[in-house]
Parts: structure tokens; sequence; C-alpha cells
């Protein structure tokens, strides 16, 4: 194929020729203006002179015609595979192949478009603009999608230079009906209401059901059922039942005859946080420990402490006027026996028997322990004299007996092994770096686990569980010496913070737990034990299927795996007597949203190409040319827009006035119009 045009290149530039070309004929309107009758040669010579300064070319290219490119995108995303979607879009793309490869001049790029990472969505515009920049735009005749038009890049929509057609797949009669989380905190504070508000709505062709029922199950339990309309927003008052991730699962049942149940279920993780942990602390008497507690629990913004330190005993009698010493006197029938269970913890910190608190309360907080309480015992000498708390009733919950001996020398707090896994004392590095306590109270062990020690390996912490509740006891009262910095310190305030909310048991400090962490579709499974091995876990997936994940030590204590799950959806898992439960994925997959075929937000872009949206279940259009501009769709058929693209193989250029000619041609006319003038 050739094809030839004339081409100017100048041997000055245009700015100079146009004034000379000026000049000249200024020249020839004084030569009229004078009469001179030879006027029109010199306009023919001046008109020649600017022509050669030109210098027009005949061009002959060489061309060869290049094929024209429909980009066609088939979307293979989660809402494709629902009900016949799948194999209609494949034989639908299949049968668009081949037509259009059946056509002259023309190359099919089949595109297919997987699900976005994550829970992106149908990234339909996203393959296109990609597609696009790797193909010449002037080669590019039409851009043909199958899909559900159901897309989430509608904003990336490209600027295409040919008719853009959607081939929508589903039914007109699908119907489908899906459950709507449309608030849900993150937070909750434990023994509060949380609201959430749940809807639940059909689309497309559906039934006209006035209500459905509802399944509300949390952590896996066995779930609730409410009925409840359907197109209505419902206010669900919800209590969690306990501190840490809570995940609360909604259901609808699956209908006769609807598209999916992906959108029937949703998942809710909310952390329970306390609004108030309430602290009592007890000092025996005014000691350099004592603010260190007080600090440590006044920090936390979370606590609500009550602390009475007993500034003079019974047997101490100075003359002091007891206005000076307190505001208020001791309250101890109000603490200790009418709002003793509104604590959360109760410690001890130095004190010793003298009859400020009868045993019948005492007798109390033991039972306020084994129904779940916690106390902690910061031991000083008091408690190895014979007026020590342990000679009391709460001798039957403590889980060491003290053996009258203090020993006052110098040494340097370590983590027993056993207390390099348990979660109060875990990953407290740096003992050798540890400043010395120089106090600690001799005791012998019954029960509970020993997580640090002292002298001569002696007991210095001491864990234990009576009941439902916790006791710890700390046989020495020289823990505020790290707080000092004396040698150095060490780390009092995360010791005894972990020590604190282990008692109050929170459950990021359970000894023996199993919890997985999600990120996207994969999860950490973390288990956390005192022992030196754990089984493999064992992972239920949404679909009712089993996997079992091994777990590999990463540090004392702790256990960890990595699984990814296939699908979105709640995943149990299970190792030895311990579950747990975890979401992976939103709480509605992006995809399942809305599953409706529908064109109506392409519409507007496809409008405006020309291009036409015409539904697969009618059957595949055939296929037109159509002239830029004019409208590319009717119905059964679409139109490509041809683009007569082509490649330039070689090029000849071949002046149109040799310098030869212009001489001979420009003195014949200066000449005759210097004879002509001359004779007149």
């Amino acid at each position: 194929m050739n094809a030839g045009q004339i081409v100017f290149d100048p041997l000055l530039p245009w700015g100079v020729i146009y004034a000379l070309a000026a000049l000249a004929l200024a020249g020839v309107v004084l030569a009229l203006w004078r009469g001179l009758k030879g006027w029109p040669l010199r306009f023919l010579a001046g008109l020649v002179l600017v022509a050669a300064l030109a210098q027009p070319s005949w061009q002959m290219e060489d061309r060869a015609p290049l094929s024209d490119i429909v980009l066609m995108l088939v979307d293979e995303t989660a809402s494709q595979r629902l009900a016949e979607r799948a194999g209609v879009t494949s034989d639908a793309a299949d049968t668009m192949e081949a037509q259009l490869l059946a056509r002259p001049n023309t190359e099919v790029r089949r595109i297919p478009v997987p699900d976005g990472e994550g829970d992106a969505g149908t990234q339909l515009m996203t393959a296109l603009s990609q597609a696009l920049a790797e193909e010449p735009r002037g080669r590019v005749a039409g851009v043909v999608l199958l899909s559900d038009g159901r897309l989430h890049d509608l904003e990336r929509l490209p600027d295409l230079p040919a008719p853009m057609h959607l081939l929508l797949t589903g039914r007109e009669d699908d119907w489908d009906r899906r459950l709507i989380v449309k608030n849900a905190p993150a937070f909750a504070i434990l023994g509060e209401e949380v609201e959430l508000t749940l809807r639940i709505e059909d689309e497309g062709a559906a039934p006209g059901d006035a209500t459905t029922d509802l399944q509300i199950s949390i952590d896996g339990s066995e779930p609730q059922t409410f009925r409840v309309a359907i197109g209505e927003d419902h206010a669900l008052p919800i209590t969690l039942p306990h501190g840490g991730l809570n995940v609360i699962e909604f259901i609808v049942p699956e209908a006769e005859g609807e598209l999916t149940d992906r959108n029937n279920r949703a998942l809710v993780q909310i952390n329970g946080v306390r609004d108030r942990l309430r602290v009592l602390l007890v000092s025996g008497e005014p000691h350099a420990g004592g603010r260190t507690w007080r600090n440590l629990l006044k920090s936390d913004s979370s606590v609500d402490l009550v602390h009475f330190t007993i500034l003079r005993p019974p047997e101490k009698q100075d003359g002091v006027p007891v206005s000076e010493l307190s505001l208020i006197a001791f309250p101890t029938r109000e603490l200790f026996l009418e709002k003793i269970d509104d604590f959360d913890l109760i410690i001890f910190d130095r004190y010793k028997r003298r009859g400020i608190l009868p045993a019948i309360y005492l007798d109390n907080v033991r039972n306020y322990v084994e129904k779940g309480g916690a106390v902690l015992i910061a031991a000083g000498p008091d408690f190895a004299s014979a007026d020590s708390i342990y000679r009391s009733p709460l001798a039957d919950i403590l889980p060491a007996e003290p053996t009258a001996r203090v020993i006052e020398q110098g040494y340097r707090p370590a983590v027993t092994e056993l207390g390099q896994r348990h979660p109060v004392t875990a990953g407290l590095t740096g003992a050798d770096t540890w400043g010395r306590w120089l106090r600690q109270v001799e005791v012998e062990p019954m029960s509970g686990e020993v997580v640090m020690q002292g002298v001569d390996e002696k007991p210095l912490l001491v864990l234990d569980r009576v009941g439902e509740g916790r006791v710890a006891l700390l046989a020495s009262d020289h823990a505020w010496l790290w707080n000092r910095g004396y040698e150095g310190g060490g780390p009092q305030l995360e010791l005894l913070r972990r020590l604190a909310h282990w008692m109050m048991k929170e459950p990021e400090l359970e000894e023996e737990a199993l919890w997985a962490e999600p990120t996207g579709q994969t999860m950490r499974i973390i288990r956390r034990s005192l022992t030196d091995d754990v089984g493999d876990v064992e992972v239920t997936g949404p679909d009712g299927q089993t996997v079992t994940v091994p777990l590999e030590e990463v540090s004392p204590g702790r256990f960890e795996g990595i699984y990814d799950g296939p699908e979105i959806g709640l995943y149990r898992l299970q190792e030895d007597d311990l579950e747990a439960v975890v979401g992976l994925g939103p709480a509605a997959p992006r995809e399942f949203v809305q599953t409706i075929a529908s064109g109506a937000a392409l519409e507007p872009a496809v409008d405006s190409l020309r291009g036409g949206i015409l539904r697969l279940q009618d059957g595949v259009p055939t296929v037109r040319n159509v002239r830029q501009g004019r409208p590319a769709a009717g119905r059964g058929w679409i139109g490509l827009t041809p683009r007569d693209a082509f490649e330039t193989l070689d090029i000849r250029q071949t002046p149109l006035m040799p310098p030869w000619l212009v001489l001979i041609l420009a003195a014949a006319m200066i000449v005759g119009a210097w004879l002509r003038e001359g004779r007149s």
C-alpha cells in the first residue's frame, strides 16, 4: 500500500520567507500603480522564487496495514462464580473471541480479571488501564467487558479511543438477601450494653417476604434465633461476656431461590475493656515502698484506687489528735463487708493483725477470693511475726507459709525457669544488671507457681489460683529499691503492672491461652503454656473442613504457627481443651455486598463512548463495523470502529522544482518583464 503527498522543507525560516513574499508583492503592487505592463511577469517571477525557497517535494510512503485490536476483559471474580455465571461467561467469551478472530485484520486481547488483592473487590478498570498501556491507542478498535457490572474501581476509568461495551451476566429474575452491619464499635466496656445496627435487605426479583430469622452467636457459642423484619434498621443491644477479643457472628438462614448465602452472615470483632479497675490498697504502716504502690496504681487512668494507711496502730498512744492523722476513720465494715465485691483487687502492703480488721472480715476476704476476687500480699518483716496476716483465715488461700525467718542481706532477684514461661515474668531480660534487694521473708511454698527467687534460690514471688480467684505473695518489701534506681534499678514498673493485671484476669496474661492475630486472610496462631510442649492446633474453617497446624516454640512458653485461610469467615481453633475463634476478612466480603448483575454503574461511561449494555441471557451479540462518532450498539449487535492503522516501511521524496528549472523560469520571467516594459 502506497500513499503520496506534498511536503515542504524550507531553506529559510518561514518567517523570513513570508517577509520576502511580502516584499515581492509590494514590488508588484508598485509596478501596477505606476502602470508598468510587465507586472504579471514580475508577479510570476516572485512566486517562483518564493516557492523555490519553500522547497516543495512529492513524498511517497510504502505502508504496511496494521490489524485492529479488541480488548476483551473477562470478569472472574467471586461474584462471577455465583449460580451459572462462570459457565455462561466462559462460553460467551469463547464465542465472542472466535467471532472477533474471524473478522479480517483483527486481533483479540483476552484479559482475565481475578479477585482484587485482599478485599479490593472487582478491579475491572484497573485491569483495563494496564492493558491499554501495553497497546498502541491508534489500533484499539473497541473494548468488550464480560461482567456482572459490580466493579469497585470505576474512578480509574481510562480515556478510551474506541467504543466500550458491557455484556452483562446474570438473569433478570435473580434475587438475593443480604445482611448489613451498619455500625459496630471496635471497643466496648464490659458490663455495659453496646448497640449495633443491623439491616436485612432483599434485592432483585425478591419474593416479598416480610420477616426472616436472625441467628446471633458469640465466640462460636450456640446461636440464639430472633424473628426480624426485612428492609428495616434493627438496633441490637449486646453485652460482651469477657475481656479481650469477642467475635460476634450474625447469620440469616438461606432462603429458597436466593442467589447466594455468602452475604447472609457477618462477623463483628469487638475488644472488651474494663471501664474502671477498682483496687483497694491497705498499708499496715508508712514505709518507703508504700508510695511505689500508690504511684504505680495512680499512673494507670483505668484504675480507681482506694488507699488506706494505718498511721497509728491501737498499741501506739502518742497524744496526737486523730484529726491531724486522718480525715476519716478506717471504714472497715463498709470496705470489707458491704462493698468488698466491688473491688477487682485487694493489696495488703506490710499489713499485720492489730485488731483493726476482725477475723470475720478477713474470712470475708477469703470468701471474696474463692468467688473470683484477687488478693496480693506484699510481705515485710510483719509476715514472719506472731501477728502475721498468715495467722488468720487468709492462711487457707495463701500459697506459701512463713518460717518466721527474715533474711537481711543483699541479693539479686531472678526469674525461675518456670517464671521464664509465665506471662507475669516472661521476657523480663537483663537480670544480670538488676539492682539488689536487701530483705526477704523466708517462706515455704505449699501450692501455686514460684516465678521469682531470691537468696539461695528461695521463693520470692509465688502465684496461685484459689477457687475462681487468684492470690499472689511477694516475699519482700524492697521492690521500691528498683523504682529509686538503686544499683541500676530494675523492671519494677513492668513487673508490678503485669502482676496486678494478671490478678485482675486480663486475657493477655493468662498462663494457658490460645488465640490468633488475623491479618487479611492470614492468621498467626499463638499458644502460650507453662509446659515444654504443646500439640498441633485444629483449625475448622467456615465450610466445616478441619486442618491441623503445627506450632513452633519462638520463646519460652510461647508457640506460634501461620495459617492462610482459603476464604473469608469464622474459624474455630482447638488444642487440647483450649478453644478460640477468629474472623478472617471483613465483616462482609466486598464481592458479596451486592450480587445482582447491573450495568447502572458503567452506564454513563458506556453511553459517552457510544457503546451498549446487553445481557448474555439474550445471547451473544454479533459484531459490526461503525464509523467514528456513530452509535456503536443496537439490539443484538455491538460495533467496532476500524482504526485503519499502518506501519510506514519506506519514504521517498522527489523535489517538485529542481534548481535548474527554478533558475530558467525566474530568469525568463524577469527578462520578459524587462523587455515588455522596455518596448513601451
